[in-house]
Formats: C-alpha cells, structure tokens, sequence
C-alpha cells in the first residue's frame, strides 16, 4: 500500500507542514509520495531531500526583521522578493541545486500554472530546486519562472491541494493538508495583540515590513475605513485559494483530510512558525483516531 501525502498552498501558514510531517513520522507514518503546492512543495522539498529538521530550526529562529530581509524595492517590477537571498535559502535549507526528483527514495512532485494558458504543470522531472522555485512563485511576490519554454507561476491558482497528482503518481492512500479552511475574511478587523515595540532602528524597519510585506494582514481597521492596497490583495488571495480548494476536493477528495486552525496567521506572517508547526503537530494528533481507522481498514 502506497501512501501519498499532498501539502497545500497557504504561504506562511505552510510551516504547519513541518509539524504535520513529524507527527506522521512519531507516529510511524512514512509517506511514499510527496506532492506539494506552494509552500507545500518547500517543505515536501525539503522532506523528502532530508533537510526538514534545518529548515524547521532556521524558519522557528526567523524574526519579523529577517523575514523583511527576504523583499526589495525594485524598478524592474517583475516582484519584490529578493531572489539572490531566496536562492540562498533554498539551496541551504530545502534543495542543493544539483538535486534531481527522482533520485531520493520517495516520489516528489510539485504544481505549478502555465502562466500564458492557465493549465495545470505538474514538476516530476528535473532540478528540484527549479519544480519547487516554480510552484512558489505567488503572483505580485515572485516573477514568473521560465521552465521548457513556458512561464509557470504559482500552482496554488489552479490546483492548492494536489490530491490528483498522489493517485496520479499511485498512491493508494492520499493523505491531504488543507491550509485554507476557514481563512475567508479572518484576517479583516481583528483584536488589536499587545505586542513589545522596539526602538530605533529595528522598529522603523519592522513597521516597514508590517506596510509594505503585508506581514501584518491582521491590523485593526476601523469599520467605515477602505481596506488598504495590500489587505485587499491578502483578502482576494484568500478568497480564491478558499474556493478553488472546495471545488477541487468536492471532485477528488482525499482519503484523510487534515484542516489545520489557522485561519489567524496572515499571508505572509512568515515568522510565526513555531504557532504554525505547533497546530500542524496538533490537528495529526486529533485526527489519529481517523488516519489508525482509515490506514487499517485499507
């Protein structure tokens, strides 16, 4: 019996992936199949290339500061990560740029949208580094990635929570991470949290970060105010990942479905990994019962 694990687009809330992956593994659940959207495919990436426990201690260390590190202001307006220090971090913490698909002992694939077309790639061949730049490259963020002549950007637009490519790879039993479940609208007027504000410069360029990252979706927003630039973006992300992932899996559901809360973390709150990896530990422990009883039954 083959298992496949397919990990959904979420952005930041993707860190959950991390804990949902070591609390298969406590509990002696190793997938055959990794298929990853997004974020998802980072950290299948990662797992199946054996770099999941440096990637979850260096994304637990990030900082709001670091995590402003990663965006520029640029002219040519192809995106605002800064793709030199991305390259870095994936090469160091998910995939050395030598790394193959296909020559570790699990399946990998990631998702990825044709740009021109709209249709749906699946990455099961070629530099791993290259499928999983490809499959993150959200839209306003990332430029488009040039992959066999075709501009690819990121698969959350078309398929955010790839059970299809599992059963396609020939996985008997797809184990699925929803990251989108009830995230419509959460972000909007939010209690205001008490948090410790420093001084000088580090306070400066971490409100910075908060306006122009949108690490801080959550801000509290009078109620006749219009929302800003970036809270609507944030808003329509959501809202097309929510629906998109509710046709696609009302299609082709998954045989075990895993829902993580975390419906409060923004879109690109990438700091808050600890209470990302913490849920995504906690929700496997909830569904046990579920994953003992459909694992046994097949």
């Amino acid at each position: 019996m083959k298992i496949g694990l397919a990990l959904g687009s979420g952005s930041s809330r993707g860190w959950s992936h991390i804990g949902v992956i070591n609390a298969l593994r406590a509990q002696g659940i190793e997938p055959d199949i990794v298929c990853g959207t997004s974020i998802g495919s980072l950290v299948g990436a990662s797992y199946v290339s054996n770099n999941l426990s440096k990637l979850e201690n260096w994304v637990c260390s990030l900082s709001k500061l670091e995590t402003a590190r990663f965006f520029e202001i640029n002219s040519s307006l192809n995106g605002f990560v800064n793709t030199e220090r991305l390259h870095g971090f994936l090469d160091k913490y998910v995939a050395s740029d030598s790394l193959i698909i296909g020559s570790q002992s699990k399946q990998f694939a990631s998702v990825a949208t044709e740009l021109e077309t709209g249709r749906e790639v699946w990455l099961t061949k070629g530099a791993m580094i290259e499928a999983v730049w490809a499959s993150i490259s959200l839209p306003g963020l990332f430029p488009a990635i040039n992959n066999n002549n075709k501009w690819l950007v990121d698969g959350g637009l078309v398929n955010p929570v790839p059970i299809s490519v599992c059963r396609a790879l020939g996985a008997d039993i797809v184990i699925a991470v929803n990251l989108n479940g009830g995230i419509v609208g959460k972000h909007f007027n939010k209690p205001p949290k008490q948090v410790k504000r420093e001084s000088g410069v580090v306070n400066k360029i971490t409100d910075f970060v908060s306006e122009y990252t949108a690490a801080a979706f959550s801000k509290v927003r009078p109620a006749n105010e219009a929302p800003g630039l970036f809270e609507a973006i944030a808003g329509s992300i959501n809202i097309t990942q929510d629906r998109i992932t509710r046709s696609r899996m009302a299609g082709d559901p998954p045989d075990i479905l895993l829902t993580p809360k975390l419906a409060h973390i923004g879109l690109l709150e990438f700091y808050r990994a600890n209470e990302a990896i913490s849920e995504g530990h906690q929700c496997v422990e909830r569904m046990m019962p579920e994953i003992n009883y459909v694992l046994n039954m097949s």
